[in-house]
């Protein structure tokens, strides 16, 4: 491979295979758009594979602007599993729900394209680019359901809220382009080293962070996030909340340690607590949800604050542990929204508490393995849930935030009443009314295959994928 093409081989792949869509969607057949599907999941695959052959190499390109490292390529795994398990969820379900069309693949493969980019940047105009890439694909997804009140409202909430928050991203931009004289993260920390930081860095960082916080969800920039995940598409719910998240904090987090390790001090103290908040908001608000998207949405806010502990125990200890939570996490929430997705109640997606009571006796299988996801996400042994968390509640405790340590575990234990009522509404509650059906899907089913597989896998063995991890944050310590 050639070493000019190699930094961006896996995007390169990704973006080729969006414009052969574009390209196929004009020709025949007309009718189905199915095989469009079956390309886009060629061409993530074959980002992986790609990913894969390039492990373990360390180049850059466009003047620096794009760096292949482990960091990188670790978080092109994470992306390409979340937008591979996407796009065999939306197969069937796009037909059935009447939003099949070869834009929808197209946007699909062109988010994905900002995530990977957001992880491969090493500029902060870069890192702006790939974010409003990844944003308004995801816009334009989110509003997919044209028919619905809720589809448009929670496309426009998201737009607007989203434009809201670039505005604070590019004035950070502008404002450390000022204090240092360059956008480029190596020439920002080398100037940022060079003398005591002024208040001009200061503040274009924090405006980075409120830029960051909404993309990830984090309290007080969430309140976007429970209507979007209920009026979206559940494809493309699954899609936001898990690969959108990995790309923000891979973004946040080669700012933060690679950048501005002069500030360390402060932005830890600070993101001690939005932590806090943010695990303990998501987790007291989503008790009260009875429509399970909007439950899985508050959860995910909480998800946020317990990766946001890693990110302040740092370290390859907290760094890792982050890397390897997002790539739990993705597996879990995925398998989650899948689950969702195949039920129907009524013709209607079966969304809500009650929807749920008796699944266990009529369709078993799918209430077991949405109580397995809902288990990792609470963090019982033996999932990948548990092993994600207790290496980054560790890392913590051994970096001395014994009391934030403290704090998640009470959060991991409030949070376990609202995804165990799901399961006691599956096994302990009598069916009401007309009954939740199971609809067939044999790429659904294969997702959710996969994505138990996952949750299993790095449940049981999660040793190597976690030194995989902190050997691809390595570089950004030094």
């Amino acid at each position: 491979m050639d070493a000019a093409v190699r930094p961006v081989a896996p995007l390169l792949v990704v973006a080729g295979t969006a414009f052969l869509l574009l390209v196929l969607d004009l020709l025949p057949p007309r009718g189905t758009k199915r095989h469009l599907g079956v390309v886009a999941l060629a061409g993530v695959v074959a980002a992986l594979l790609v990913t894969v052959v390039l492990w373990g190499r360390e180049a850059r390109a466009f003047s620096g602007m794009v760096v292949l490292d482990g960091f990188a390529l670790f978080f092109d795994v994470v992306i390409c599993y979340a937008a591979a398990l996407v796009l065999l969820l939306s197969m069937d379900y796009c037909g059935r729900h009447g939003i099949e069309s070869g834009e929808y693949y197209v946007l699909v493969l062109f988010s994905t394209l900002g995530m990977m980019l957001m992880a491969h940047a090493a500029d902060l105009i870069l890192i702006f680019l790939a974010l409003e890439l990844m944003s308004l694909s995801l816009y334009v997804l989110a509003g997919f359901f044209r028919w619905r009140l809720t589809g448009g409202e929670s496309a426009m909430k998201y737009f607007l809220l989203g434009a809201f928050a670039s505005g604070f991203f590019v004035y950070g931009v502008a404002l450390i382009y000022g204090a240092t004289g360059s956008t480029a993260l190596e020439r920002i920390a080398a100037a940022a080293g060079a003398r005591p930081p002024g208040p001009l860095l200061v503040v274009g960082l924090g405006l980075l962070l409120v830029g960051f916080g909404f993309k990830i969800s984090s309290v007080p920039f969430h309140m976007w996030a429970p209507d979007v995940y209920e009026g979206a598409p559940t494809s493309v719910a699954a899609l936001i909340a898990t690969g959108s998240k990995a790309a923000g904090f891979a973004a946040l987090l080669r700012v933060l340690l690679s950048t501005f390790k002069v500030v360390q001090p402060d932005w830890t103290a600070l993101l001690w607590g939005v932590a806090v908040l943010t695990m303990t908001v998501g987790n007291v608000v989503a008790i009260a949800q009875s429509n399970v998207k909007r439950m899985l949405a508050y959860s995910s806010v909480a998800h946020v604050g317990y990766v946001l502990v890693g990110v302040v125990a740092g370290g390859a200890l907290g760094a890792g542990g982050v890397l390897f939570y997002l790539l739990v996490y993705t597996f879990t929430t995925v398998g989650a929204f899948g689950v969702i997705l195949l039920l129907e109640r009524g013709r209607q997606e079966a969304v809500n508490l009650d929807d749920y009571g008796g699944l266990a006796e009529s369709h078993p299988v799918l209430a077991l393995v949405l109580a397995l996801f809902l288990l990792s996400l609470t963090g019982m042994p033996p999932t990948a849930g548990f092993a994600g968390k207790f290496y980054l509640f560790g890392a913590a405790v051994r970096s001395g935030y014994i009391w934030l340590a403290v704090i998640a575990v009470l959060n991991s234990a409030v949070a376990a009443y609202y995804y165990l009522r799901v399961i006691v509404y599956m096994y302990m509650r009598d069916r009401e009314g007309v009954p939740t059906g199971a609809v067939p899907s044999f790429a659904g089913r294969l997702a959710l295959g996969i994505a138990l597989w996952g949750v299993l896998q790095l449940g049981v063995m999660p040793a190597p994928v976690l030194n995989l991890a902190q050997a691809a944050v390595a570089p950004l310590l030094r």
